[in-house]
């Protein structure tokens, strides 16, 4: 599915948030607390908007971008340009990442950590390659409280339309409500990231609620 998107997908995220995406995915780097010199990995990369806004922020340092999908990581790395001295992109799973225990300051993942098979499992294996007092962030879609009735009509009606007629796959994007209703909510979140391993978990919303940044440090 994610394979069959990809060719779409960036105008599909910049339609569906009315382009507040991009500022979005810039607090999620802001929040990885990285700098000059340092490293970071950003999980289910996509096409690698977000591991770009954190090479902006470590020059001389480096990232990697990890997706199990080898369509977006294609289209990631025909954005790199001249950050390609920084970003480096690999075919993987959060669920098994093929890197060795505290060897990046931080770890990202934006919009993606809701459609991995064990939620939990992912968390504790984004902490494990993180050195201990790093930064782990976190960028989802949730259920507001104050806006329903609007979430119902665009996520549930409204993004099926859009996918269908620009992005072409009608099925994907009915699947992004479905998803979004089987996450936890902001709150469970944070206690299940204290679970795997995080400390100061802390989150806020955004958009009236519609998405939420977590982060938290990993445990020393």
């Amino acid at each position: 599915m994610f394979d069959r998107i990809a060719p779409r997908y960036d105008l599909m995220n910049r339609l569906m948030t009315a382009g507040r995406d991009r500022a979005w995915r810039r607090a999620v780097a802001e929040a990885a607390d990285v700098a000059a010199g340092e490293s970071a990995l950003d999980c289910c990369t996509g096409t690698g908007d977000l591991a770009f806004d954190l090479a902006d922020r470590v020059p001389g340092g480096s990232v990697v971008g990890v997706d199990f999908s080898a369509e977006m990581l294609r289209r990631a790395g025909a954005k790199v340009g001249t950050r390609a001295d920084i970003v480096s992109f690999v075919q993987g799973d959060v669920l098994d990442l093929p890197f060795p225990d505290s060897c990046f300051d931080a770890a990202t993942v934006a919009f993606g950590i809701r459609n991995v098979e064990d939620l939990d499992s992912a968390l504790v294996e984004m902490a494990r390659v993180v050195k201990p007092g790093g930064r782990v962030a976190l960028l989802e879609i949730t259920l507001p409280r104050r806006l329903r009735a609007f979430y119902g009509l665009w996520f549930d009606r409204l993004v099926p339309h859009l996918g269908a007629l620009v992005g072409r796959d009608a099925g994907a994007y009915a699947y992004l409500p479905a998803s979004v209703r089987r996450f936890p909510t902001p709150p469970e979140l944070a206690a299940r990231m204290a679970a795997g391993g995080l400390d100061d978990v802390r989150w806020r919303g955004f958009g009236g609620g519609i998405v939420a940044l977590h982060h938290g440090r990993v445990r020393q």
